[in-house]
C-alpha cells in the first residue's frame, strides 16, 4: 500500500502498541538488566585498568560487537535511514568507508598505543610531543563534543522515535534510558559496557534482518525497489524545482564532485580524514582495542566490527529507501532495536568522557591521586554526565532533529581533521614535535572555528530559496572543507616542527611506526613454542581475513559504483 507523502502530524503518537509488542519490549528491557548486572559483578572494577580497560582481557567476539555496537547509536540508525529515503545509497559509504581505518586501526595505530602503555588517546599525544596543553586540549575538546554532538544527537532520535511509537514524553523516555544505562556503566566500567554492547549488537543485527526482510517481501525485490523509489514523489511539492523529488543518482555510490550531494572525492579523501579521526584517534573507539587480550584479539575485534559496519546498506539505508514507499510495522521490534542503538552508544560516550577526565584532567589537579580516588573521580563523572544530559533534554527537545545531524556533521569536519593531522604525523613523522603540533592544532581550530561559526549564523536556506550565503559554505562541500583543513592544520605542523628543536629520544622510542620495538606483547609466553606457533597461526588467519574483507569491500563499493 503506498504511503500518504504529506507531512501533517509529523510527531504525533502512532497507535497503541500489541501485546506482542509489548512482550518484545519487556523482555528487551529484562535482558538488558540482567546482562548488565551480570556483567557488573562480573568484571574486575577496583583497579584503574580492570575498571577503565576491562582489565585487558576481551576476547575479539566481544571487541567487535562493541566497536560496531558504539558507533552505531540511535542518532546514526535514524540519520541513515533519513537519509537513504531523502538521498539514496551513497550515504553507505559512511559505514563502508570504516573498513580501511579499522585495519588501519588494528595494525598500526595499536600496536603503537599498547607499546607506549597508555589508557587515553591524549595520554599519547603527551608521551609523544611532550608538554601538558596539547594533551589538556584534546581532552576538553573530546569531552565538549561528546555531550555537545554525540549524546545530543543519540538522545534526540531515541527520544523522538520512543515518543512517536509510545505516546511518552522526551523526559520519561530519556531519563528511564539513562537510569538503566548509567546503573551498570557506574558500577561495572568497561567491560559491563562491553557485555552489554555484545547484546546490543545481537538485537540491532537480528532485529534488522527482520525487519529488511518485511520490508523487502512488501516492495518485491531490489529491482522493485530501485523502480518504486523513482515513482516516490512526494504529495507536496515546490512549483519548477528538484525539491524532495527522488535523486536521479540514487542508486549510485560515486557522485558527481561538484553537484553530487555527497561527492566522489569527498566520500574518498574527506572522509578518510574524519573517519580515521574516529576510529583510530577517538577515546570511544581506541578504548575497546586497548581492552583487548592481545593483539590478534585487537585485529580480530576490528575484523568483526568492518563485517558489521558492511550490513547497514541492506539493514539500514535501503529499508529508509522502501519507507519511502511503504511503511512497514513490527513497531515493538522496531522500539527494541532503536532503544539497543541508543543505550549502547550512550553507556560507551560515558564511560569514554569518565575516562578522559579521570585520567588526564583529574589526575593532572591531584597527581598523587590513588587507585580508590580515581576510581570514585570516575563514577561521579558518569552520574554528572547522565545528570548533563538530563538537563539538555530542553535544549534537545527544542531543536530540529535534521538541523540537529547537519551541524553534527559541520563540527566534525571542522574540528577533526587538525586533530587527525596531528595523530598521523605524530605516528609516521619521527621529527614533528610539541611546538608544531600545538600551533598545527591552533591554526586549524581558527579556521575550522570560523567556517563553524557561519554555519551557525547562515544556515542552509529552505529547498527552492536562492542561496546568498558567503562561497565557503555555499561552494565548499563540508567533505572538500575537511580535506583542505587537514592539510592546512598539517603544513603548520610541520613548519613549526623543523623551526624548532627537533623532539627528544624519549619522545620517539616506541611511540611511531618506524621506532615500534617488535617483541609486543602477544599473549604467548616467552619459550613457550605451543603457545607461539597458535599465536602465529591466528596471526595468519587475521592476515587473510583482513584481505577477505577488503576485497568484499570493493567488490560491494563497485557494483553499487
Amino acid at each position: 500500500m503506498a504511503a500518504d507523502n504529506s507531512t501533517s502530524g509529523p510527531h504525533a503518537p502512532g497507535p497503541q502498541l500489541s501485546v506482542v509488542d509489548i512482550t518484545i519490549i519487556t523482555v528487551y528491557f529484562a535482558l538488558n538488566v540482567a546482562v548488565g548486572i551480570w556483567s557488573s559483578c562480573r568484571a574486575s572494577r577496583n583497579t584503574v585498568s580492570g575498571y577503565f580497560l576491562a582489565g585487558r582481557d576481551m576476547t575479539w567476539g566481544l571487541m567487535g560487537a562493541s566497536l560496531f555496537a558504539s558507533s552505531e547509536g540511535s542518532g546514526l540508525f535514524i540519520g541513515l535511514a533519513g537519509s537513504g529515503a531523502a538521498g539514496g545509497l551513497a550515504v553507505a559509504g559512511f559505514e563502508w568507508h570504516a573498513t580501511y581505518v579499522l585495519l588501519a586501526l588494528a595494525w598500526v595505530f595499536v600496536p603503537i598505543y599498547i607499546s607506549s602503555e597508555i589508557v587515553t588517546m591524549p595520554e599519547y599525544i603527551q608521551k609523544r610531543y611532550g608538554g601538558q596543553r596539547i594533551r589538556m586540549y584534546l581532552s576538553v575538546l573530546s569531552l565538549l563534543l561528546s555531550v555537545f554532538t554525540k549524546i545530543s544527537m543519540d538522545l534526540y532520535a531515541g527520544a523522538l522515535f520512543v515518543h512517536i511509537c509510545l505516546g511518552w514524553s522526551f523526559y520519561l523516555s530519556t531519563i528511564l534510558t539513562l537510569t538503566i544505562t548509567a546503573l551498570y556503566t557506574i558500577a561495572g566500567g568497561l567491560a559491563a559496557v562491553i557485555y552489554t554492547d555484545a547484546l546490543q549488537t545481537l538485537i540491532m543485527v537480528v532485529g534488522a534482518v527482520i525487519l529488511t526482510v518485511k520490508a523487502f517481501e512488501q516492495i518485491g525485490g531490489y529491482e522493485q525497489l530501485a523502480a518504486a523509489y523513482a515513482r516516490a514523489v512526494p504529495s507536496r511539492i515546490i512549483s519548477n524545482t528538484t525539491c524532495h523529488m527522488p535523486r536521479a543518482d540514487a542508486m549510485h555510490m560515486f557522485r558527481d564532485p561538484y553537484t553530487g550531494d555527497l561527492p566522489w572525492t569527498g566520500m574518498t579523501f574527506g572522509l578518510t580524514i574524519m573517519a580515521t579521526w574516529y576510529w583510530c584517534t577517538d577515546q570511544v573507539i581506541v578504548q575497546r582495542s586497548l581492552s583487548a587480550r592481545d593483539l590478534n584479539h585487537a585485529k580480530g575485534g576490528s575484523i568483526l566490527a568492518s563485517y558489521l559496519k558492511m550490513l547497514p546498506m541492506g539493514l539500514i539505508i535501503m529499508p529508509g529507501m522502501i519507507s519511502r514507499v511503504l511503511f512497514p510495522g513490527l513497531r515493538g521490534l522496531m522500539i527494541a532495536v532503536m532503544m539497543a542503538a541508543l543505550m549502547s552508544s550512550l553507556t560507551s560516550i560515558f564511560n569514554s568522557s569518565s575516562t578522559l577526565f579521570t585520567m588526564d584532567i583529574w589526575k593532572w589537579l591531584r597527581p598523587g591521586a590513588g587507585e580508590r580516588e580515581l576510581l570514585l573521580v570516575g563514577r561521579l563523572v558518569t552520574t554528572v554526565l547522565v545528570g548533563v544530559s538530563v538537563a539538555w533534554i530542553p535544549v534537545v527537545q527544542g531543536s530540529n532533529g535534521g538541523q540537529l545531524f547537519i551541524y553534527m556533521q559541520s563540527v566534525t569536519s571542522s574540528l577533526a581533521p587538525p586533530v587527525t593531522a596531528v595523530f598521523v604525523l605524530g605516528v609516521f613523522w619521527r621529527r614533528a614535535n610539541e611546538q608544531g603540533a600545538f600551533w598545527g592544532l591552533m591554526a586549524g581550530l581558527a579556521v575550522g572555528a570560523t567556517r563553524l561559526v557561519l554555519e551557525f549564523l547562515h544556515p542552509a536556506p529552505p529547498c527552492g530559496h536562492p542561496d546568498q550565503r558567503p562561497a565557503i559554505l555555499r561552494s565548499v562541500h563540508y567533505l572538500h572543507f575537511a580535506v583542505a583543513l587537514f592539510v592546512l592544520s598539517g603544513a603548520a605542523v610541520v613548519a613549526g616542527s623543523l623551526l624548532t628543536p627537533p623532539p627528544q629520544g624519549v619522545q620517539i622510542e616506541n611511540l611511531t611506526w618506524w621506532t615500534l620495538a617488535q617483541d609486543l606483547p602477544s599473549g604467548a609466553k616467552t619459550g613457550d613454542h605451543r603457545a607461539s606457533q597458535k599465536h602465529a597461526f591466528w596471526a595468519r588467519v587475521c592476515g587473510f581475513n583482513a584481505i577477505l574483507l577488503m576485497c568484499v569491500n570493493i567488490f560491494f563499493y563497485a557494483y553499487f559504483a
